[in-house]
């Protein structure tokens, strides 16, 4: 017997790779001879750097960059065993866990570490970024990260603009004649597991604004300053493509579709967007990374694939990990299994591709109760659940 567990993280209490190897510890206990196979999986957001390291025998690069609130911290990045190829994770450099709830303003967050990230990756040498885009702490649509990269901005009185939120909000002009040239060179792999557009009712502002502490005010006033902004900077990328600056690595830029307008530009705040005005790429997260470990080969062969995540819900059927996971699975007339730290909303949508959703949470507890003891929570339900499944396979 062959099961494959392949869960993304429970976010506040373990990583991915702990997950897996929780279920692996119950997996074994009711199944000794059973062939376990762990593919610890993310969808571009929190976890996403540890599992393309695993994945890739990369090594981290330490890094002193701007953190989301303007001040210094020190992180890293990766970079494969190629040396040509490194992996950025946003949350782990602008993510929403770097500020205190009670400081998160959008005013005050800026996406400029990003931009310092790739220039040092550009530095030692890499050719190719792929770049984690979940769980980002700003709505600066990449304005700050541009900046790094040596955008300038000025507002209607003319006065050079720095890279927090609040001066996006006031951008009038750009320029972007000493953006490093090296981007050009660079091949840019978006890994996202959002499809919104840059501005408008499903934007990056109205959807994901207010949980990075943004006011009714703030939503409607970032919404149309990401707008104009935007249209400022596509009319300069258009001037790029027609001017003698235009190179055959400019790629991407020749595009009609306005990138406003595209699926991803608002991920992580609009830095989607931002990354696609210099010739990114956006991919499923959970695709993407699903390729680089070689998912579907391990699934297409397994008898059973265990799954899950810190919450789901019926959004979990749409870009998220496990959702992409029992895709696959479905496709090869797998069952899959979702064990997750709790569900809510529409859970009968699951009903779709899981062959069964559980939470770890049997009974009444507290959400601090269920993390503290989410290792344990975990081991026991997916025990049950096998246990049921042993059963089964009995009677049938």
């Amino acid at each position: 017997m062959k099961i494959v567990i392949a869960p993304d993280s429970f976010k506040g209490s373990m990583s991915a790779l702990q997950v897996g190897q929780t279920m692996e510890k119950a997996v074994l206990e009711i199944f000794p001879e059973c062939q376990s196979i762990v593919k610890p999986m993310a969808d571009g957001g929190e976890g996403t750097l540890d599992i393309l390291l695993q994945a890739t025998n990369g090594r981290k690069i330490p890094i002193t960059c701007t953190g989301p609130d303007g001040k210094e911290i020190s992180t890293s990045y990766g970079i494969q065993s190629d040396q040509k190829t490194a992996m950025i994770e946003c949350a782990n450099i602008a993510g929403l866990p770097l500020v205190p709830i009670e400081m998160r303003n959008p005013d005050k967050t800026t996406s400029y570490g990003i931009g310092e990230a790739i220039r040092d990756a550009l530095d030692r040498g890499c050719s190719s970024i792929v770049i984690g885009l979940g769980g980002s702490a700003v709505n600066d649509g990449g304005f700050g990260m541009l900046q790094a990269l040596g955008l300038q901005a000025w507002d209607e009185k003319g006065n050079l603009l720095s890279h927090f939120g609040k001066d996006m909000l006031r951008v009038a002009k750009v320029n972007i004649d000493n953006l490093d040239k090296r981007i050009w060179q660079t091949e840019i792999k978006i890994a996202s597991d959002v499809t919104n557009p840059l501005c408008g009712e499903t934007g990056a502002s109205s959807v994901f604004g207010p949980q990075k502490g943004a006011t009714p005010t703030q939503v409607t006033q970032y919404d149309q300053a990401l707008d104009t902004y935007g249209t400022l900077l596509e009319k300069e990328f258009a001037l790029l493509v027609k001017n003698k600056h235009r190179t055959k690595t400019a790629r991407g830029l020749e595009d009609d579709v306005s990138k406003k307008s595209k699926q991803g530009a608002g991920a992580a705040g609009g830095i989607g967007f931002a990354l696609l005005t210099i010739g990114g790429n956006i991919y499923s997260g959970a695709k993407l990374i699903a390729d680089m470990i070689e998912l579907e080969s391990a699934i297409k062969k397994a008898d059973l694939v265990l799954t899950g995540e810190g919450k789901s819900d019926e959004q979990t059927l749409y870009g998220k990990a496990p959702g992409f996971i029992a895709e696959i699975a479905y496709k090869h007339n797998v069952p899959t299994v979702l064990i997750s730290g709790s569900l809510g909303g529409e859970t009968s949508a699951l009903q779709k591709k899981f062959s069964g959703f559980f939470s770890i949470q049997k009974q009444p507890i507290t959400l601090k109760d269920s993390i503290k003891n989410a290792e344990s929570l975990l081991y026991e339900q997916t025990k049950q659940i096998l246990h049921f499944w042993k059963q089964m396979r009995k009677i049938y």
